[in-house]
């Protein structure tokens, strides 16, 4: 019997651990942190064994195969040990998509991923085929595996996710964009990052779609020096990337107007993003005119570009899911009126210098939100616009609302992880939302 060990016990790591039982394998569940009790019910119900709270190494040491959580980096001294001994190191979606008899619409990007996963998913559904949603949203894609699979799957994958993923394929893979993201774990070196997102094409052949938007920066680029030979190094955990040769579908901006779309989400992105939906699922096989009437009809996706409320005349937006620049960036865009910029949390090596200039092209003020907003002080504050330091949500809404006139906007538009002060992005959207209502 095979030994499987997965480190950690979070929503991917139950799932996992209960298809790989289902499988036959002998199961470990180890989580440095505390497992929600709903996990350990599930795992305790399935005679799964588990621990919290530490890794046990010899257990860990001891498996065949393991599957880390993509939160884990790879300088954990556990999964340094594993790498010492030449252990496999698998993402949840390597190890599922064995056992599963789907087939795949995957979907990356730095921006746009969670927007175009939804949309393409919500279509989907509409053309009434057996689908599922999952990777790094939803319910774990091993637990639906498990538990009765479906015909098609759409995946959102972050670049954490490829990088401990060699053998999966996309039937349809979308790539949105690359632009500066997390480069505190690529070791602050942009093109470990690009090598990391141009894995979404990796093991695809000519009978399988890449879908990308062909006025990014890097892609084509990418796309020729691959054509060339150029063989990316792997990440510590990685095996050595195999090449992707899959049929070519780029898009442009212009070609929103060309085909005559209409999309009901506000900002130039979101047309990239309906762009994107709209070719993967032409690809898939659903009807170009219902198509067409979701892109109209989509409702949209919590904490992007969130309506929230209008109070006193202005409006607040919740774009927590801006956690990094360029996010930020394209959610300015998008907004008409003047703007209180909500920026601040746990910086990931950002350039600030990139957005400077639409800021105090959009801004009314700034209110920085964050442990420690020295960074921001120091690259915002030369604006000479209003600016206002808050280290709570409370005072951060109470400062918007003092620093907005009548006819304004209030972003929440972070550019940052909410690491600092919150439990994760969902958690600053909320808190936000729920203080914007009771003002």
């Amino acid at each position: 019997m095979k030994k499987l060990a997965i480190l950690g016990a979070g929503e991917s790591g139950a799932g996992t651990a209960l298809l790989a039982k289902k499988q036959g394998y002998e199961v470990f569940v180890s989580d440095m942190g505390t497992i929600k009790q709903k996990y350990k019910d599930m795992l305790s119900a399935n005679n799964i064994e588990w621990e919290e709270g530490k890794h046990s190494a010899e257990r860990i040491l001891d498996a065949d195969e393991v599957v880390k959580s993509p939160g884990i980096p790879d300088t954990a001294p556990m999964v340094a040990a594993l790498l010492e001994k030449g252990t496999p190191i698998l993402a949840e979606l390597e190890f599922a998509q064995r056992y599963s008899r789907g087939k795949f619409i995957c979907i990356t990007g730095s921006n746009g991923k969670t927007t175009t996963t939804t949309l393409i998913y919500y279509i989907m559904q509409r053309t009434g085929v057996d689908v599922g949603l999952a990777g790094n949203i939803g319910r774990s894609f091993a637990m639906q595996v498990a538990e009765g699979d479906h015909d098609w799957y759409v995946l959102e994958i972050s670049s954490f996710q490829l990088d401990n993923m060699f053998e999966f394929k996309a039937d349809i893979s979308v790539l949105m964009n690359i632009t500066p993201d997390h480069l505190d774990r690529y070791d602050f070196k942009m093109q470990n990052y690009v090598d990391s997102k141009m894995r979404i094409i990796q093991n695809q052949s000519a009978d399988d779609t890449f879908i990308y938007w062909k006025q990014d920066e890097y892609i084509d680029k990418e796309l020729k020096k691959r054509e060339e030979g150029y063989a990316p190094k792997p990440t510590p955990s990685s095996k050595p990337v195999k090449a992707g040769h899959p049929t070519l579908l780029p898009f442009t901006d212009a070609d929103f107007e060309a085909l005559g779309l209409a999309f009901s989400q506000m900002g130039q992105h979101n047309k990239r993003n309906a762009l994107a939906a709209f070719l993967a699922t032409k690809c898939a096989g659903a009807d170009e005119q219902l198509i067409r009437s979701c892109l109209e009809e989509f409702p949209g996706v919590e904490h992007r570009l969130e309506r929230v409320a209008e109070k006193n005349g202005v409006l607040y937006i919740n774009d927590s899911k801006a956690t990094n620049v360029d996010a930020c960036y394209v959610a300015l865009q998008a907004m008409e009126r003047p703007t209180v910029l909500i920026v601040g949390g746990k910086d990931k090596g950002n350039d600030y210098s990139t957005i400077t200039d639409i800021v105090k092209e959009k801004c009314r003020g700034i209110v920085y939100l964050g442990a420690d907003n020295a960074k921001l002080h120091a690259s915002f504050d030369t604006l000479s616009l209003p600016v206002a330091d808050t280290h709570s949500m409370a005072d951060c809404v109470t400062a918007c609302s003092e620093m907005a006139k009548e006819g304004d906007v209030v972003l929440l538009s972070p550019c940052c992880a909410s690491f600092d002060l919150f439990k994760n992005m969902e958690d600053r959207g909320e808190q936000f939302k729920t203080l914007v209502r009771e003002l």
